[in-house]
């Protein structure tokens, strides 16, 4: 892998196959652990953390966008660093950090969460990350789809 130029069939081919464990977990974190606490903050009122399919087009859009930035940024640190669980580890943190950390105390400092739920997503989406670039790690070590 090192030794390659970016290889855009590669890298949308692992997006790809990454992006169904993103999907699976976004979605599970969401609707068993993070949508029933957003309810109780807000005290069961109407409206709040309703999904239709607008809602889903938009979550789609922001799992393709995650997971385009983790394989690449995972991609970049391979290249400089090598194939390695620290590589896995450094993407996984790099990108949970710079998107779900800020997200989440975002979120819970405007008063939209209550602090106790980022005990809940904070690990949870850090255990996404990982595990995504972990199977990056595992995709482009098999050098399938290169051009």
């Amino acid at each position: 892998m090192l030794d390659q130029k970016f290889a855009t069939k590669q890298f949308l081919m692992i997006t790809l196959v990454v992006s169904i464990w993103i999907n699976i977990s976004e979605v599970f974190r969401y609707f068993v652990f993070i949508r029933p606490r957003i309810k109780s903050f807000f005290d069961g009122r109407d409206g709040i953390a309703e999904m239709d399919l607008g809602i889903f087009t938009i979550w789609g859009f922001w799992d393709t966008l995650l997971t385009l930035a983790l394989v690449f940024i995972f991609w970049l640190f391979a290249r400089t660093f090598g194939n390695s669980t620290i590589t896995v580890l450094l993407a996984g943190t790099v990108v949970w950090s710079t998107v779900f950390v800020i997200f989440w105390v975002a979120t819970a400092n405007m008063g939209l969460s209550d602090w106790k739920t980022l005990l809940i997503a904070l690990p949870l989406s850090l255990l996404e990350m990982v595990v995504g670039a972990w199977l990056a790690s595992k995709l482009y070590a098999t050098n399938r789809w290169a051009a």
